[in-house]
């Protein structure tokens, strides 16, 4: 860092002479002069004296003022020199201060402790090796004369700052052997000090008292540093600090060497020349106390074991009330926690690979080796695969594994805990009881461990509410959380942090995360390389800090000791009902109530409750029901259908839903519960006028019903069929083929299952599995073929208007011989065809023709509509309004089937079947 230069004072130039006013002196004797002349008095002589007088004074006063403005500039000289001295003296000491906070020696590093870079330690890391002189930045200009020059020589050399060089092979000492080990401890100890185990290590072999928190790291990519003692060599390391006699050779690839014989003034011999300098020493004492500061300090993650198998921990006794378990080792034995005395909640924390779920499995496991069943209880929650806790699904103690592979199993699990927490609550309060340690209340700890809690509420971020309320509310009722997440920043709430005071971090990558956790950046700045793997920092309420444990691995044949131990108990129930059938038989359930037909069961996992769901048929109106293909959209129905035989169903065929939705606008039928399936592909089968005019009447008679029920099935909420749907107050949404189909289906996002199975939806925001009754000859009256209404001629004279006239005229007289059947037109008008009995023997006169040939044989056209039968063909359905003057919708009747409309004395039409020989193809 360059600051700008101190600016000297510039010599002080000598006063000015005044100048001697020999012009003004003339004056006066010039006067004089004058007025003797004029005059001739004597006196006049003394005027001119004035001017010599006058030069005089001037010369005195000149003196005087040189003197005063001499001893003034003298002045502020001084004055700036004391200015720039004082300065100079500021900025040394800052410079001084300034390289000391940036290479601190122990001393300084023991007085505010140093800051550590997050760079990593190599051959060009700066060490100090005492106190001397060195280069200073500071600049001086100005201030020419000799006492510039002076301050200038002074300005260039610190003497007393730190004599820094870098790291490199090492440093060789070359001194007494006690002097020579007091400057090598206080290099250690600066190197321990400045450097976290992170980023240097200490190789051995180390002497007795020298083992700091870097001692043996196993953590890679950290800088060794060893020692060397009397030219023995030291274990391979980076760089090596070597202790050698007087006169011993310097060790190969060693460029710096401290020569001493006093501390006060050794020798530096670097590769620059030789340099005077004084040397830190410390004692043996001083040292172990530094070592033992700094272990504690960084948590001894450096000094644990490499490895730590469960079965290899001390035996926790049993505490009544706790739920104590060791988890891990640090170097000055187990480390045990208690979920109860700790918690009553532990929040887990660790990048992926780096043990967290190995520590999830050793606790759950440790807990469960000293604890019964009847005691504590496990729920698992695997949200990063689905395999973490396989090793303890056969503990007798774990009544449930959620895993991210059954998303509607995880989510009905994490949702019942609710109910749970009532249910305790409600035992407490029947017992009389504060909390669980009541010896009246007789009910497991229920222990809820969390794998990748993040992933869970990323998932279902409505549940991260249920956690919350369990964290607030379990001590007392006897729940606990273990939550497991990669990061604790942004994916934990304040709320839930609050009531996790029991923190255990691996190693994560950013400091916020460990900060949060343990309270200080120990667990991001442990190394990412395997030896790392299970090293922890555990922080318990009572923790002034964070210490670090090598947590414990629990092998397969601990935990089949485990089940063996407890395999005389029976496994408790869960803490929620099992999940609904995938197959509910009719049979399997309680008969309904008089009036009520059943649908299935419900599924509450909020109230632990299973309840059979009925349709009151006449007293609520009904609900749809919204599935994709095989969803069993059928089955809900055919379920209704069995329970209530006098069921009126509309049929699937256009024709005859809409002649069944006349006979239910009529009233003519009785029945109570009114079944409609694929009600959206029954309107996609009209045309466009007929498709909205059955929704709208459709839609009206299910609002205006009173003492009805409908079910209507759709494959989807779409189009016209919407209208029909939003007249039910209800809803059943079984599977559906995409999520944006779900959505449009009035579903939320959480419950879409794309692999649901049939006949599992969700009715009032409750799931619900549809009861189920075999298929067989169901064929109800109201959906089976009806007798068709076959056309019988009722008068003698018959108009048909129709398009391919030549083909229905050959099929007309094949299907009527004893009739007379003519085309339309004026040619057959002027022959005298189509009269009634024209034709000897005929019955009568069939008229056929389009729009076009009856409007040239008007006359005829007039007749039949005043005394004949009218016939319009279903293909020419806009004849019925423009030859006929029908204006409302006739009966739907399918084109191209031998359909038609009769219509008689201006009676509204009617549809009737043709003879199969006027088909059109």
């Amino acid at each position: 860092m360059t600051s700008d230069s101190i600016a000297l004072p510039a010599a002080v130039p000598p006063p000015r002479r005044p100048p001697i006013p020999f012009v003004a002196a003339l004056v006066p004797l010039a006067a004089g002069v004058v007025l003797w002349t004029v005059t001739g008095s004597i006196l006049s002589l003394c005027f001119a004296l004035l001017g010599p007088l006058m030069i005089f004074g001037s010369l005195l006063d000149g003196i005087r003022q040189r003197r005063r403005e001499t001893k003034r500039l003298a002045a502020e000289a001084e004055a700036a020199w004391t200015r720039a001295e004082d300065e100079l003296a500021e900025r040394r000491r800052q410079e001084s201060a300034r390289l000391w906070r940036r290479h601190p020696d122990v001393a300084r590093c023991l007085t505010a402790e140093p800051l550590h870079e997050d760079l990593p330690v190599d051959a060009g890391t700066a060490i100090v090796l005492g106190c001397g002189e060195t280069p200073s930045e500071i600049r001086l200009t100005g201030g020419d004369d000799e006492r510039g020059r002076e301050m200038r020589r002074r300005a260039v050399l610190l003497d007393d700052a730190p004599v820094v060089v870098a790291l490199g092979r090492g440093v060789c000492i070359r001194a007494p052997r006690t002097i020579g080990l007091a400057i090598a401890r206080a290099l250690v100890a600066q190197l321990c000090l400045r450097y976290l185990p992170s980023r240097l290590v200490l190789a051995g072999p180390l002497p007795e008292g020298w083992s700091f928190g870097h001692a043996r790291s196993g953590m890679r990519g950290a800088w060794s540093v060893g020692l060397g003692l009397g030219g023995e060599a030291a274990s391979a390391a980076d760089s090596v600090i070597w202790v050698c006699d007087q006169g011993d050779a310097v060790p190969d690839g060693i460029t710096t060497v401290i020569d001493c014989t006093d501390p006060t003034d050794a020798t530096l011999r670097t590769a620059d020349g030789d340099q005077r300098i004084a040397v830190e020493c410390l004692s043996a004492a001083q040292l172990a106390e530094l070592a033992r500061a700094s272990a504690e300090r960084i948590g001894g993650a450096a000094e644990l074991p490499e490895r730590v198998r469960l079965a290899e921990l001390a035996a926790i006794e049993a505490r009544p009330g706790g739920l104590a378990a060791a988890i891990g080792r640090r170097i000055d034995g187990d480390v045990v926690v208690d979920l109860v005395a700790d918690g009553p909640h532990a929040m887990v924390t660790g990048m992926t690979g780096v043990g967290k779920s190995e520590l999830l499995v050793t606790w759950v496991a440790a807990i469960a080796a000293t604890r019964a069943p009847e005691e504590v209880v496990f729920v698992l929650a695997d949200f990063k695969g689905g395999t973490a806790f396989d090793p303890l699904a056969g503990l007798p103690h774990v009544t449930a594994v959620l895993t991210d592979l059954d998303e509607e199993g995880a989510r009905r699990g994490v949702e019942s805990l609710t109910a749970e927490l009532r249910r305790r609550e409600r035992i407490l309060a029947a017992a009389g009881a504060k909390d669980i340690s009541d010896p009246a209340v007789r009910m497991p700890r229920l222990v809820i461990v969390v794998d990748e809690f993040a992933a869970l509420l990323q998932e279902h971020p409505d549940l991260g509410a249920v956690f919350t309320d369990i964290a607030a509310r379990g001590r007392a009722l006897g729940m606990h959380l273990i939550l497991g997440t990669q990061r604790a920043a942004g994916v934990i709430r304040d709320a839930l942090a609050a009531n996790c005071p029991l923190r255990i971090s691996l190693r994560v990558s950013d400091p916020a995360d460990s900060r949060m956790v343990i309270g200080s950046e120990d667990a991001a700045d442990l190394d990412g390389g395997p030896l790392a793997r299970g090293i922890a920092f555990v922080r318990r309420p009572q923790d002034a800090a964070a210490g670090a444990m090598r947590v414990a691995l629990t092998g397969h044949d601990h935990l089949e000791e485990i089940v063996t131990r407890w395999s005389h108990v029976e496994r408790p129930l869960g803490p929620w009902l099992p999940a609904l059938p995938t197959m509910l038989p009719l049979d399997a359930l309680a008969p309904a109530s008089a009036g009520e037909a059943i649908i299935g069961l419900a599924d509450e996992p909020q109230r632990q409750r299973q309840p059979v769901i009925t349709l009151r048929a006449g007293r609520e109106r009904g609900f749809g029901v919204i599935g994709g293909p095989g969803a069993g959209k059928s089955t809900v129905l055919r379920t209704l259908r069995a329970q209530d035989p006098t069921a009126f169903t509309i049929p699937s065929d256009p024709e005859r839903a809409w002649d069944a939705l006349g006979v239910l606008e009529r009233g003519e039928t009785a029945a109570s519960l009114i079944l409609c399936d694929d009600v959206d592909r029954l309107l996609a089968a009209y045309p466009t006028d007929y498709a909205l005019a059955f929704a709208d009447r459709m839609e009206q008679f299910i609002r205006a019903a009173e003492g009805r029920g409908v079910v209507l099935t759709a494959g989807r909420s779409s189009g016209t069929a919407t209208r029909v749907l939003e007249a039910l107050p209800e809803r059943m949404l079984l599977r559906l083929p995409t999520r944006s189909e779900h959505l449009a289906a009035g579903g939320e996002t959480a419950t879409f299952l794309r692999e649901r199975p049939a006949g599992r939806g969700h009715l009032a925001a409750r799931e619900v599995q549809v009861a189920w009754v075999p298929s067989g000859p169901d064929t109800p009256a109201s959906d089976g073929p009806a007798s068709e209404d076959r056309w019988h001629p009722e008068r003698r004279l018959i108009g048909i208007v129709g398009n391919g006239s030549g083909r229905l005229l050959d099929g007309l007289r094949s299907a009527f011989p004893g009739w007379e059947v003519v085309p339309a037109g004026p040619a057959a008008a002027a022959a005298g065809e189509g009269e009634p009995g024209a034709v000897e023997g005929t019955t009568g006169c069939i008229i056929v023709g389009d729009g076009e040939s009856w409007q040239r044989d008007w006359t005829r056209w007039q007749r039949v509509r005043a005394e004949g039968e009218i016939l319009v063909i279903a293909e020419c359905a806009a004849q019925l309004r423009t030859m006929v003057g029908v204006r409302e919708l006739a009966p739907y009747a399918r084109p191209h089937r031998a359909r038609a409309w009769r219509v008689l004395d201006g009676r509204p039409p009617t549809r009737v079947v043709l003879p199969r020989e006027t088909e059109a193809g």
